[in-house]
């Protein structure tokens, strides 16, 4: 199996895209990971850029907000289907609301079905606070009565959500690992979803575990043959990214640690 590894758009730091193209190809990633804007020419440049340096892409939804339901449905199909019709790979969608009902979070789940088969671009659902997959134990009722349901797996939320590591939810993150199709590899912890810096021997436990995690999704999916998986190194810019006190200055660089995490695990998942 191959691995993909893509670079995250949000808080790149990069105020050309081009240029964001650019070092993203010398960096040493095969694609990119992010959302596209509405208006056609623009995403259409966008994605041209993308396809000139023959870079993988990864769409993401995550803007969906409004809390009126039937307003909801109509803005997640319309960003849903804007990124279809681009055919990326697959989209990872951040979807639904915490406080959604269960019935009303599965008919954005089957909005999602429905664009999907229309267009014919995979659609899965990233584990992410706010979302109706915040938590491990109410993400495990949804693919319990959801079996077609697959995710994005950012484990790094659950460990916020959860205050712990998530020892007593083995059974949870068990099946979550069956169901994942793609990693956002963050490293969260029980107060925040973003440790301040993965090469910091301070947080060696944090990373190990996580690691840990991730290499299970990779060998389940190994041994079910699938010939490619992806991963996204996203660690994130500020209130993720903590600022230094009454500077504005991030505490540790973003792009660097991106990049870190990206070749620490091509290293460590390639020999496998």
């Amino acid at each position: 199996m191959e691995i993909k590894f893509f670079c995250p758009n949000w808080g790149s730091g990069h105020n050309d895209f081009n240029e964001f193209v650019t070092s993203v190809t010398a960096a040493g990633y095969d694609g990119i990971e992010m959302s596209l804007p509405l208006n056609q020419s623009e995403k259409e440049s966008i994605f041209d850029s993308i396809r000139r340096h023959g870079l993988l892409f990864i769409a993401q939804h995550w803007e969906t907000a409004t809390s009126d339901f039937e307003e909801h449905k109509k803005e997640y199909r319309s960003r849903l289907v804007n990124l279809a019709t681009v055919a990326p790979l697959f989209i990872n969608s951040q979807t639904g609301k915490d406080f959604f009902s269960f019935e009303q979070n599965v008919e954005l789940i089957q909005i999602a079905s429905e664009v999907s088969h229309k267009y014919g671009v995979k659609i899965i659902h990233e584990t992410h606070r706010g979302k109706f997959s915040f938590a491990a134990h109410i993400t495990s009722d949804y693919l319990t009565r959801l079996p077609d349901l697959r995710i994005g797996f950012d484990i790094s939320h659950w460990c916020n959500v959860a205050e712990s590591y998530l020892p007593d939810q083995q059974a949870a993150i068990d099946q979550a690992i069956s169901r994942a199709d793609h990693i956002h590899a963050r490293v969260g912890f029980p107060e925040g979803p973003q440790i301040t810096d993965p090469r910091d021997p301070d947080w060696k436990e944090a990373v190990d575990i996580h690691t840990g995690w991730w290499k299970r999704i990779v060998e389940v999916r190994r041994k079910e043959g699938l010939p490619v998986f992806t991963i996204t190194s996203e660690f994130g810019p500020f209130p993720y990214m903590i600022n230094m006190p009454f500077t504005q200055k991030p505490i540790a660089n973003q792009w660097e640690i991106n990049v870190y995490m990206m070749k620490m695990l091509k290293s460590i998942l390639n020999s496998e």
